[in-house]
């Protein structure tokens, strides 16, 4: 039997610049992107195409779309990347939106800020701009890359709850379905920082056929 691999690419990072999106409690608000100017957003941008390709950012999953989006488009001006968009898409009405599945059929890479990656599955599961990105990551050579909650929604099997203090407990750690870039694994974000191990542990428990990946704070891992 023939195996048939994806002709894209997945990058998916393990968050650091928090936005007041998903902290958990006693951490402490930060606006850091200093990271991704050094490496990571370069590596994205080199991924697409270069400079001059077509990368719109995708900020469903924060509760502060509109100055996530923002400050990504300044720091993609600083590397000198300017063709870069964001949609701001709110809810499944925004996501079913012509305008949106068009900018997602002529872009070269697409990037999910992080915030609440639930907010991703509920947003754009079953659409046609899941299945747009769906489809042009198995059979053309196109980016989808995501950090924190984004990087978490890639996989099948997606972590949707689960405070890490309180991993070890049966049914603490909560799982859906994610937007199904990649099957068997799970993935986790800042892993180190929220002492994640036991989440992912226990998901990995839950669902013996997938592999856990646990991401840590600047760090970006690229899929191909």
């Amino acid at each position: 039997m023939t195996q048939h691999y994806p002709k894209g690419k997945l990058i998916a990072v393990g968050g650091a610049e928090d936005k007041g999106t998903d902290l958990e409690k006693g951490e402490i608000r930060r606006n850091n992107l200093n990271f991704f100017e050094l490496g990571i957003l370069r590596r994205i941008v080199e991924e697409a195409g270069g400079p001059d390709a077509r990368i719109e950012v995708v900020t469903t999953a924060s509760m502060i779309p509109d100055e996530v989006g923002a400050n990504y488009l300044k720091t993609f001006e600083k590397i000198g990347c300017t063709n870069v968009g964001h949609m701001r898409i709110r809810d499944r009405a925004d996501a079913t939106q012509a305008e949106y599945e068009d900018r997602v059929l002529n872009c070269a890479a697409l990037m999910f800020s992080g915030g609440n990656q639930l907010r991703l599955s509920a947003t754009f599961g079953g659409t046609r701009f899941l299945q747009i990105l769906q489809h042009r990551y198995r059979n053309e050579n196109f980016l989808v890359a995501g950090t924190s909650a984004g990087a978490m929604a890639m996989s099948n099997t997606m972590i949707y709850e689960g405070n890490a203090a309180q991993a070890h407990l049966k049914g603490a750690v909560k799982m859906t379905t994610g937007l199904g870039f990649i099957d068997s694994v799970i993935i986790d974000s800042h892993f180190e920082k929220r002492g994640r191990f036991g989440r992912l542990a226990q998901a990995i428990a839950g669902n013996p056929s997938c592999i856990g990946i646990g991401l840590g704070e600047d760090t970006g891992m690229l899929i191909t």
